[in-house]
């Protein structure tokens, strides 16, 4: 007899874990659980995928045999993977395999690998280039990290989501490219903003000024996904500031233990902590023009009033 298909489940569905979620279920796969810590997410996909809400983490590595996790940050990571709490993954991880999206900490891929495979499962990190719509088409970019056997016995999968699945190496290693590149992918947004903010002070049709960008050195991904988002002021979001934050923060702790000073990346995450305290932190990354477009700065006396003191603190980081 054939083998039964394999069950798929997912902890965490925000707005890439479910549109991955439906993407494999379009693709043929069985999505046997879905759980997150709000309910409400959970309660909806399961319903529109005939698939169980679960309770808990445990509840949907107890029912399939290949667990997807994407969530938001370390901490999150090592509750669902708690050692000692009956109701994470860890308490049904023989013999199951874990797939983690998220952009963590190196340190925590490698620590959840090392949890997972004395209990008898097989981890492998996925970490993944692209937006809502790339997870719900299966156009993402998938950097993997962990054992080459794990990889390779998930490869199958991997390419019902993503165009491209490239193995980095062991764990951690897919998590610290991962890191760069959303790195660079930062400071280019914060350097596209200041552009168009100064080009917007000097008079210049930002129209023009982005077409005139594109065709020049000042080209970029970054200019295509959010130039006209930044000169519409529209921030509907697909990768948010706080989530910028975290991993530009990651990045700088690497080059930290690499003995490096990165000043622009520094001042990066300057520009996203400030979103962060002006109340921004869920618009979209675009919304880094919020900082550098003078009408916009105006609009809020409290911007304004700060928008020295920001200054102050980036001079401070660069020469420091």
């Amino acid at each position: 007899m054939p083998n039964p298909p394999a069950r798929i489940g997912f902890v965490g569905v925000g707005r890439m874990g479910t549109n991955m979620a439906r993407r494999l279920k379009a693709q043929g796969y069985r999505i046997a659980a879905v759980q997150d810590r709000h309910a409400g997410s959970s309660e909806a996909l399961a319903q529109e995928l005939g698939s169980e809400k679960a309770s808990s983490p445990a509840r949907v590595a107890e029912i399939s045999d290949i667990v997807f996790t994407v969530v938001s940050d370390d901490a999150a990571m090592r509750e669902i993977y708690a050692e000692r709490e009956s109701a994470s993954l860890i308490a049904y991880a023989k013999d199951r395999l874990f797939i983690n999206c998220a952009t963590l900490s190196p340190n925590v891929h490698r620590d959840i690998e090392r949890l997972i495979t004395e209990r008898g499962g097989r981890c492998l990190e996925a970490c993944m280039a692209g937006s809502i719509s790339h997870a719900r088409e299966g156009t993402l970019y998938l950097m993997c990290g962990g054992k080459p056997e794990v990889f390779a016995g998930a490869k199958v999968i991997l390419e019902a989501l993503g165009t491209k699945v490239q193995y980095i190496g062991q764990s951690g290693e897919a998590a610290q490219v991962k890191a760069l590149v959303n790195m660079v992918m930062n400071s280019n947004t914060v350097a596209l903003a200041e552009g168009l903010g100064l080009g917007a002070a000097l008079g210049i049709d930002l129209t023009l000024l982005r077409d005139v960008f594109s065709q020049t050195g000042a080209a970029s991904r970054v200019l295509e996904t959010d130039g006209e988002d930044m000169q519409q002021r529209a921030y509907e979001c697909y990768f948010s500031v706080a989530h910028a934050a975290k991993d530009s923060a990651i990045a700088l702790d690497l080059a930290e233990q690499a003995g490096l000073a990165l000043p622009v990346a520094r001042a990066t995450l300057g520009q996203y902590q400030h979103l962060i305290e002006l109340g921004k932190g869920d618009l979209d990354k675009s919304a880094a023009a919020e900082l550098t477009f003078l009408e916009r700065l105006s609009s809020s006396k409290s911007t304004c009033d700060s928008q020295d003191n920001l200054k102050k603190r980036n001079d401070s980081t660069v020469l420091g």
